[in-house]
């Protein structure tokens, strides 16, 4: 099913804890309409073996040939998707992406909708070159081909419900998906940052994860007393941890991740990002969106 009907600038905001201030919102883009592969008023490419389409009706699958012979290779070649897979070249990723295609006319997009989603997964522009997973919390293989960077808050709901999903793809993805955490306090949360505090201090002991763990299950109770209860509950020193929460170090993190954020242009959590893209879809739909990068 459909989640909604798809503004790109604003995709996740129905699903997600804003920024409080424009100020703090990162950098935009405009959104240029996605130009045409050369040759896309030839004769178009109806059929392609490897791409499953049974599941459209004939109206759907009229959209599904017009996107594929009009987007173009996600490899960066002068040609079609369609024309890509047809011709056998060498670009692993155009099957995938016509198989994104049509789950994407399936689920109801629009065609205009489609070019600024196809844009976001696969145009030049959005390509987003300044993450990076040093000294973040990873969970998942570090080889992992695929790697998700959440940017989350502790104090926000959707970022508890993005939980389960994230750690299911993880640990079903026999070490070929990885996760890291990024810390990103909201300013509309009063008791956001404590946890981050919580967090990293627990990592320094090598519990992140089960700190994390508590914190969300817990999301209603973050006063710095429960905190102190949880870190006592994951076996941590105590001494230790209080002296790590208030650290310049550990506000030193916090700062450079939201800046890491800032400079990709977090807007709301969660933030999520498959390798060098904006995710903007529900939690729940993230496991057909790694699959198609697993298979490129």
């Amino acid at each position: 099913m459909r989640w909604m009907a798809l503004c790109i600038s604003l995709a996740f905001v129905l699903f997600a804890c804003e920024r409080s201030t424009e100020a703090d919102s990162g950098p935009k883009r405009d959104s240029p309409t996605i130009k045409p592969a050369p040759g896309a008023s030839k004769e178009p490419i109806r059929s392609l073996p490897q791409v499953d389409t049974s599941a459209l009706d004939e109206f759907a699958e009229g959209i599904w040939i017009d996107m594929v012979n009009e987007f173009l290779s996600p490899c960066g070649e002068p040609v079609s998707v369609a024309r890509c897979i047809a011709e056998a070249r060498k670009c692993k990723r155009c099957v995938p992406a016509a198989r994104y295609v049509a789950r994407l006319v399936d689920d109801g997009y629009s065609r205009d909708e489609l070019r600024d989603i196809y844009r976001v997964r696969y145009g030049d522009d959005t390509k987003v070159e300044k993450l990076t997973a040093h000294d973040s919390p990873l969970r998942g293989s570090p080889m992992a081909q695929v790697t998700l960077y959440e940017f989350s808050d502790f104090q926000c709901p959707h970022c508890k419900l993005a939980v389960p999903y994230l750690k299911k793809i993880v640990e079903e993805s026999n070490g070929k998906v990885k996760l890291v955490f990024k810390q990103y306090p909201l300013p509309g949360h009063p008791k956001a940052r404590d946890a981050s505090k919580a967090a990293i201090a627990a990592d320094r002991q090598g519990k992140f994860w089960e700190m994390h763990d508590l914190l969300f299950k817990n999301q209603d109770d973050l006063q710095r007393a429960n905190l102190d209860d949880y870190a006592k509950q994951i076996g941590l020193d105590m001494k230790r941890f209080k002296v790590d929460m208030q650290s310049k170090e550990t506000e030193k993190k916090i700062e450079a991740d939201l800046a890491e954020g800032h400079a990709v242009g977090v807007d709301s959590t969660p933030s999520i990002y498959v390798n060098d893209r904006r995710y903007i879809f529900p939690p729940d739909q993230l496991g057909a969106y790694v699959r198609e990068e697993l298979d490129q």
